[in-house]
């Protein structure tokens, strides 16, 4: 693999560490915090969205490659362990699809634009829900411990 595929597959690891450490790091009183008055979703249910996500994008290669892949129910909120066993899955699994698309040309299923364009659209995702984890956090009243409020961005410690 060359170091512009190395790094492109590490962009992905290092997206990876970060949502794990935000997931372990949200105090527990957070995963039920919501700013909706009609029933949106909790941050439980915004992470288990941002896993379903990812979920539906490796259905069938997971399939192919005989990967476990939970995917929560519409209504769930789920608790922290669950919450961080299905990103180390997913994770996991999409790590193996971005390897296996850069050993293919950057070809991708579903993704025409290919590879790097698709790891990006998952980061933006991810990254949108966090923001909106955040801000629900915050106009709830949920401390946002120091290193949750820094730690996503040490990218090079991380």
């Amino acid at each position: 693999m060359s170091t512009l595929e190395e790094q492109v597959a590490d962009t992905w690891r290092i997206h990876q560490r970060i949502m794990m450490f935000m997931i372990g790091a949200l105090p527990d009183a957070a995963l039920s915090a919501t700013l909706s008055t009609r029933g949106g979703r909790d941050i439980a249910r915004q992470l288990a969205h941002a896993h379903n996500v990812r979920a539906m994008r490796l259905e069938s290669f997971a399939k192919k490659q005989a990967l476990p892949l939970y995917q929560f129910d519409k209504d769930e909120s789920p608790a922290k362990e669950k919450l961080l066993e299905a990103f180390e899955q997913s994770g996991a699994a999409m790590e193996q699809y971005i390897l296996f698309a850069l050993g293919n040309d950057g070809q991708v299923s579903n993704f025409k634009r290919g590879v790097v364009p698709m790891i990006g659209y998952y980061i933006s995702h991810e990254a949108h829900h966090r923001g909106h984890l955040y801000l629900t956090m915050k106009q709830c009243g949920i401390k946002m411990p120091d290193e949750l409020r820094w730690g996503i961005w040490e990218w090079n410690k991380i």
